[in-house]
């Protein structure tokens, strides 16, 4: 299935984030992925702060969890399931104090936020030097080739 476009209201947000923690955190702390269909931003190798669509997705302290949940223009990223991880509507972050206020509250629980394991990559494993060489054999021969003998 082809990506749809990003719209230039989605692209206009995902630049304001990238420059507001490029400011507030250095751009070498950030890294940028595609994650569950939106635009995450990573702060030491945590989730920090996403952008899908018109919306902003904010990584809080889960203990704070009941104190967000009862503000407005926010709503959780799963009911009832993962604790800190909410939606910010649009209506939520439009003035600069609203703004500046979930990207203080991000970055002030990064530190103490759990980085997700990495992933290992799967490299190609080498022969051991010490085996023998195999013995040569007749090279095999894929069956839609049978025929051809």
């Amino acid at each position: 299935m082809p990506v749809r476009p990003l719209s230039d209201e989605t692209l206009h947000l995902i630049d304001a984030v990238r420059d507001a923690l490029a400011q507030r955190c250095g751009p070498t702390a950030m890294e940028e992925r595609t994650l569950f269909g939106c635009r995450a931003f990573f702060v030491d190798g945590k989730l920090c702060i996403g952008v899908k669509g018109a919306e902003l997705l904010v990584r809080l302290p889960p203990e704070r969890h009941g104190e967000f949940q009862e503000m407005q223009n926010t709503r959780e990223l799963s009911p009832g399931g993962m604790q800190g991880y909410f939606w910010i509507e649009p209506h939520g972050y439009a003035r600069a104090a609203q703004w500046a206020f979930w990207l203080d509250e991000a970055l002030a629980y990064n530190p103490r936020a759990k980085a997700s394991p990495k992933r290992r990559k799967t490299a190609p494993t080498a022969a051991p030097a010490s085996k023998a060489p195999p013995a040569k054999t007749a090279p095999r021969r894929h069956s839609i080739f049978e025929a051809d003998d």
